[in-house]
């Protein structure tokens, strides 16, 4: 039978386990939250194309798009932060790379968005 000090370290080890997949929902959440300001701001130039000076509705658009890439960075710092503190016993956590790699690739992409929505 386990000690008492076994099962409060078993329970700590459970916890930390539970940290790191909240922090993984959390970034997923802040992800979420990135891609509805794009989507936002891609709605917003499709409702006021019509608004002259046309750069006024893109203006307004390209506001969302930069927040949308401000709440990326921020999903990626925080998640990692919070990462680098934990230790994983039986949770098998994102890396720092994969962290970025998500970060990256969803920031080219909002990017990518607002380049068009100038030129197109």
């Amino acid at each position: 039978m386990p000690s008492k000090q076994e099962l409060a370290e078993e329970r700590t080890d459970y916890a930390e386990d539970r940290t790191i997949l909240a922090n993984e929902r959390t970034f997923a959440g802040w992800i979420r939250t990135g891609v509805a300001s794009a989507a936002l701001g891609l709605g917003f130039q499709a409702i006021f194309r019509a608004v002259e000076p046309t750069w006024v509705a893109k203006l307004g658009a390209t506001v969302f798009i930069l927040i949308a890439i401000a709440v990326f960075y921020l999903a990626y710092r925080k998640s990692c932060q919070l990462a680098r503190r934990m230790d994983a016993h039986t949770a098998e956590p994102l890396s720092h790379i994969e962290f970025g790699t998500i970060t990256l690739l969803f920031s080219a992409g909002t990017l990518a968005l607002g380049v068009l929505l100038w030129f197109i």
